[in-house]
This record gives structure tokens, C-alpha cells and sequence, in this order.
């Protein structure tokens, strides 16, 4: 599993764990990028509503990912949840974790180019590059854009190395997501109310990085997929043309909802 300088999560950070064991009031799970350090799942965080069986929802050896809830490094404790997850912050973290492997076997590739270590690739650049965007992917996806990027984290040689493996190997991602907007009006041009206030919304967040589409369903059903390239960006993306439409909508004497996809 990639690592990190930090030796503790954050608050709020999702991480990827293993169910390590299970009992009557929770979950103990180990914190696959902190060196397994252990976390606790309290029965009240593991799902929503009431849990007659915690087994029909954590099992030992299973994959989750949890949001961290408090940490207290000298107690060696970390509060955590797995209800409080959403189902499209779950599939980002994963897809994190498997892009992250990916970058940490090129970072050792250029490691190997210049003659060192994988230990020695972390120490010189690995958590540089980490601190300053985020994590390693991110890194490498500047990298193979501009090796400038990483100008002052590392020497020259790195610099070359890293940029080199890069460009041969990473591709930018995009994220997407999607939801409904409830859109009616009665007013006797109401359809042309709503087609404006979704043009006007589409066309005020749409830039260079964010692409914003919206589709007829069926009224007053309105599909919009907002693609970004990180999934804050897409959220914040979707937020802003959602209030865009029903601000214009309810202006104008109708109603407007929000409605987010499965």
C-alpha cells in the first residue's frame, strides 16, 4: 500500500481499511495506508437506522472505506465511520487507491533509472511530491504535462526521471457526476422559463476544465452530468448549476428540486 510522512489520517479523511475483527458494538479495522494502524467502527457509525446483525454488514477480512471521525495519537485511537461514506465518495477512494499503486510502481521505476531505492524515492521526492498535490498520481499526471510542476521538490535528475516515466505512462482522468433536477412552471411561457434557466446554469459553470450536460427525462425530470477533473470539482460543479436552475425557476414563480442519482 502507497505511504505517507504523515503517520495519522485527518479528520475527515477517507481511508481504505480491512475489518480485522467484529463484535456486538463495532468493528476494528486496520488502516491500510497508515501501516495498518488500527481504527474503530462503532456499531452506530457502521450503517443508518437500526442493525439487528452487525455481520450482515462488516465481516472480517473485508475491504472498506471509512471517513475519519476524530484521531487521538496518544491514545493510538482513531474514531471512524462507514455509514457516513457516500456510494460515490466509495468508488472515488478505490479508484484513488489502485491510481496511487499504479504511480508509486512508476516513482520506483524512476527510482531504478537513477540507481536507488524505492525507500530512497519516498525520502528525496515521494512525500514532496505527496505534500504538494495530494498524492502521487496527482503528481505524476503534472509531471507528464509539464516536468516544470515539480521544479524545487527535487533535483534535476528526478525531475527528468520522474516526467520521463510519466509521459509514457499516465493518462489525465476525468470524474463524473450526475443527478435529477425537478424543474415545472406554470407561468404561460414556463417552458421557455426552464429551457433559459438550464442554458444560463449549463453555459456559467462550463469552463476549460468542467463540461456540463443536462438532458430531458421526462418533465418535469431533468438529467445533468457534470464531468471535472477531480470529483470536488465535479460536486462543486453540479452544486452551483443546480442552484443556478432553481433560483431562476422559483424567480419566476415555479419550483425546483434536487434529486441525486443511484
Amino acid at each position: 500500500m502507497v505511504r505517507h510522512r504523515s503517520e495519522w489520517p485527518s479528520v475527515e479523511e477517507l481511508v481504505m481499511c480491512t475489518v480485522t475483527k467484529v463484535f456486538a458494538q463495532g468493528a476494528f479495522v486496520s488502516m491500510d495506508e497508515y501501516g495498518g494502524k488500527e481504527g474503530m467502527v462503532h456499531l452506530s457509525e457502521v450503517a443508518s437506522g437500526w442493525i439487528k446483525n452487525i455481520r450482515d454488514h462488516v465481516r472480517e477480512n473485508q475491504k472498506v472505506v471509512c471517513k475519519v471521525l476524530a484521531v487521538d495519537p496518544k491514545r493510538q485511537h482513531v474514531d471512524l465511520s462507514i455509514r457516513r461514506v457516500k456510494d460515490s465518495e466509495r468508488r472515488w477512494k478505490a479508484q484513488r487507491v489502485k491510481l496511487n499503486q499504479r504511480a508509486e510502481k512508476l516513482l520506483e521505476i524512476a527510482a531504478n533509472k537513477l540507481g536507488k531505492t524505492l525507500d530512497q524515492a519516498y525520502e528525496e521526492i515521494g512525500f514532496g511530491l505527496q505534500e504538494r498535490f495530494g498524492d502521487l498520481h496527482s503528481a505524476m499526471e503534472a509531471a507528464a504535462k509539464d516536468s516544470g510542476s515539480i521544479a524545487g521538490i527535487a533535483d534535476e535528475a528526478w525531475a527528468k526521471a520522474i516526467s520521463e516515466v510519466a509521459r509514457s505512462s499516465i493518462q489525465s482522468l476525468s470524474f463524473r457526476v450526475t443527478g435529477y433536477v425537478i424543474l415545472s412552471s406554470l407561468a404561460p411561457d414556463g417552458v421557455e422559463i426552464i429551457k433559459s434557466a438550464m442554458i444560463n446554469a449549463r453555459d456559467s459553470v462550463r469552463d476549460e476544465n468542467t463540461n456540463v450536460e443536462l438532458y430531458y427525462v421526462g418533465a418535469p425530470r431533468y438529467r445533468i452530468e457534470v464531468t471535472a477533473p477531480s470529483y470536488k470539482a465535479a460536486e462543486n460543479g453540479m452544486q452551483r448549476a443546480v442552484e443556478l436552475m432553481i433560483e431562476a425557476v422559483n424567480k419566476s414563480g415555479g419550483k425546483g428540486e434536487f434529486q441525486r442519482a443511484e
